[in-house]
């Protein structure tokens, strides 16, 4: 553990360094261990900011404001709805560029108006392994990476936040539920409802990590495999099926190599330029 929280040093010496910070927050894995630790070391000159929209689905909403209000942590609010920037819809491939660079020009005039010095977000050392265009926009509008400057893992943040004793050190990973859909569909509020209502379901069912992919009509559902069998049970399968059936979906697939993510980018050859 020496390694770890010798990381977990440098990350807190970074953020002194900072002065004053804006977290991104959603209330996932990493922002919420990045809040606590700005929290910490700068106290009210660490703020959280969450959007809300219609790709972040109301529960996770009302997590990222129920800690933070569980913490003393100032937390601001705001509208930010994707499908109404330029070409989003039409889910290109940099989408979440598109989408980040809305985000944090918004959040930057918050910051602004708080006298706070800088933006930060959550991204970790495990993102810098996979199609990620929503960096660029990171880099390019100054946003600080405390988790990824401290090289801090998926795995490590959760390490630090069970020690910590932070609830979300075992909570599902989560992305925005414009990622389900395969690049080049039309993205629309119909479709993200019908994909958070899908999601919704089977974690009521008691899956611990899912994502409902989207192909034109036909969903794939992603699960861990070994609860494999538990969705192939003939209840639980059909109750899934007339569940997702009744949303619009036509076709419904479960995914045999199991949850993983960005699973959307294995269908790119090569790293489109933004």
């Amino acid at each position: 553990m020496g390694v770890l929280h010798n990381k977990l040093d440098e990350l807190k010496s970074y953020l002194r360094s900072l002065e004053s910070v804006a977290v991104a927050f959603s209330g996932g894995v990493d922002s919420t261990f990045l809040l606590k630790v700005a929290h910490d070391e700068l106290k009210e000159r660490a703020i959280a900011v969450t959007a809300r929209s219609t790709s972040f689905p109301e529960r996770e909403l009302n997590e990222a404001a129920q800690f933070a209000k569980s913490k003393g942590i100032e937390h601001i609010i705001f509208d930010s709805e994707e499908l109404e920037i330029e070409n989003f819809r039409q889910n290109p491939v940099n989408r979440c560029y598109l989408c980040k660079k809305e985000l944090f020009g918004k959040i930057k005039e918050i910051a602004q108006r708080h006298n706070i010095k800088f933006m930060a977000e959550g991204s970790n050392m495990d993102d810098n392994s996979d199609y990620r265009p929503g960096l660029a926009a990171v880099e390019e509008l100054g946003v600080k990476s405390p988790l990824r400057f401290a090289k801090l893992t998926k795995e490590e943040i959760r390490l630090l936040s069970k020690e910590m004793g932070l609830h979300t050190w075992s909570k599902q990973s989560f992305a925005c539920l414009s990622s389900r859909f395969v690049y080049g569909e039309t993205i629309s509020k119909e479709k993200l409802k019908a994909v958070d209502l899908s999601e919704q379901l089977l974690l009521d069912m008691g899956f611990s990590q899912v994502r409902v992919r989207i192909h034109g009509n036909l969903a794939r559902i992603e699960i861990l495999p070994e609860e494999f069998a538990k969705m192939l049970a003939p209840d639980v399968r059909e109750s899934v099926y007339s569940s997702l059936k009744s949303l619009g979906i036509l076709y419904v697939s479960l995914d045999l190599q199991g949850y993983r993510t960005g699973s959307m980018n294995e269908t790119l050859n090569k790293k489109p330029q933004n």
